[in-house]
Formats: C-alpha cells, structure tokens, sequence
C-alpha cells in the first residue's frame, strides 16, 4: 500500500528554498533535520523534501509504502528482477527504512517507511 508520494527539491540555498515554499506556496516547516521538509496545513501528507546541495545519489521522489516488511518485499523484487539499487536498504537514524532505486529512465526512487517508535529505556 502506498501512503504517499514525496517530491523531492535540490537547494543550494536551503534559507532561500524555506522562504520560497513557506511564502509563496504557503507550505509550513515540518522537520529542519536531517532534511528540510515542507507539508500543506491542510494535507500533511502533501510534502516538499528540500534536500542540501552535493547529497548524492539524490532521489527525484520517494514512495512511503507504510511498513517497513513492504520496503524489504520491495528491496527483494527490485534485486531479484535486476534493478539498479543506488542507496542500499538502510535503517536510518531518524526512524525510516529507506533504500533507492534506478527506475528504466534512470531516475532515482527513495522507497521508505517509518520505522515503529521504540519506547525510551
């Protein structure tokens, strides 16, 4: 199941693509780190990923697919039938499950989930 679909911008100047999606397109800040990312108030799930300049390899989009055993299905089907992985299947530090692959055009796809939250020790 996809939950949604993130689009992804490059910036070279983070401050400037903040003001040029808050103020012109009125998106409010969700998260500053490790990304910037950029929702509607009105549909949180309608994001902007403002990703910093020299990240590589950088994905055009991402596809939340909601459960991190549907990032490894995916994982397992896009290796089996010979896609390109450029990012490997990684558990990632603020809680997503992530890996990227090489579309037939050559673009690049972040497939993710969240992780589940982990109560504190």
């Amino acid at each position: 199941m996809i939950n949604r679909i993130i689009a992804y911008a490059g910036a070279t100047e983070p401050a400037a693509a903040r003001d040029f999606y808050v103020r012109i397109l009125g998106l409010e800040v969700a998260m500053t780190d490790p990304v910037l990312t950029l929702r509607s108030p009105d549909n949180p799930a309608a994001q902007v990923i403002v990703l910093p300049d020299g990240d590589t390899p950088a994905p055009t989009f991402g596809v939340d697919v909601g459960d991190p055993a549907a990032v490894d299905a995916i994982h397992d089907e896009a290796r089996r039938a010979g896609w390109r992985i450029v990012y490997p299947l990684t558990d990632e530090p603020w809680g997503v499950r992530r890996f990227f692959v090489e579309d037939p055009g050559g673009t690049v796809v972040n497939v993710l989930a969240h992780l589940p939250v982990r109560p504190p020790r």
